[in-house]
């Protein structure tokens, strides 16, 4: 076995939460007097780019209404975390088993996420009985590194906070432009697109999958 670190690139190679979030925009949209509606398939377009800030301006701009895209989309994060603090959710399929492949054969384990730390939180309160904080040697979020270009960064980070080189680490991703951001770091890609992104074609990845497994991880 010759990789050193698995990366997870985004919650939602953890745990599904697309429509969650889809939503906490809905509900932040009605709490500001705003009659907007994303749709399942208007949102899984809107995916394609990460962003919820840049969603709302984008939006605002196609309706033609002003309207203040941090308030609305820190008070969808707001929604969105009470929710998790509410509901116990469970993992995507085989995340756990990998996680225990990963501790059993010494292999670390990273979440390199561009999300909010309230984000990152929220989500390892929802899934605390089944994935711990602890069982990542790295998190990342929106604010751990001071210039943030891209989330190619983090990743970036990630390599030097874990003292590896990129050919040593495999990333896990469940979008197109986010599995972008691994490639730009130069870390090999496994698909995992969730629920809202399986058109996807992936063609930069190793494997496209719906469950991960440890054999998938051992052959490479």
């Amino acid at each position: 076995m010759k990789i050193k670190a698995v990366l997870f690139g985004s919650i939602g190679t953890i745990v599904e939460t697309s429509n969650i979030q889809r939503q906490s925009f809905n509900k932040a949209f009605k709490k500001n007097g705003l009659d907007w509606y994303w749709t399942k398939k208007m949102y899984q377009s809107m995916l394609q780019k990460p962003g919820g800030e840049i969603r709302v301006k984008k939006f605002s701009i196609s309706k033609k209404t002003s309207v203040n895209a941090k308030q609305i989309r820190n008070l969808k994060t707001f929604i969105f975390n009470q929710y998790l603090k509410k509901n116990k959710l469970k993992p995507r399929a085989g995340v756990k088993n990998i996680i225990k492949f990963c501790k059993k054969n010494k292999i670390k384990i990273g979440f390199v996420t561009s999300t909010t730390k309230n984000n990152v939180d929220g989500v390892f309160q929802s899934l605390k009985h089944h994935i711990k904080k602890n069982d990542f040697d790295y998190i990342g979020h929106d604010k751990i590194i001071k210039t943030f270009k891209d989330k190619s960064d983090i990743y970036k980070h990630c390599l030097k906070k874990l003292n590896l080189r990129s050919s040593k680490c495999v990333a896990v991703e469940d979008t197109e432009i986010s599995l972008s951001y691994a490639r730009k770091a130069k870390i090999k890609c496994i698909a995992f697109p969730g629920d809202f992104h399986l058109s996807g074609k992936y063609k930069d990845s190793l494997i496209k999958v719906r469950r991960l497994y440890p054999k998938i991880f051992a052959d490479l």
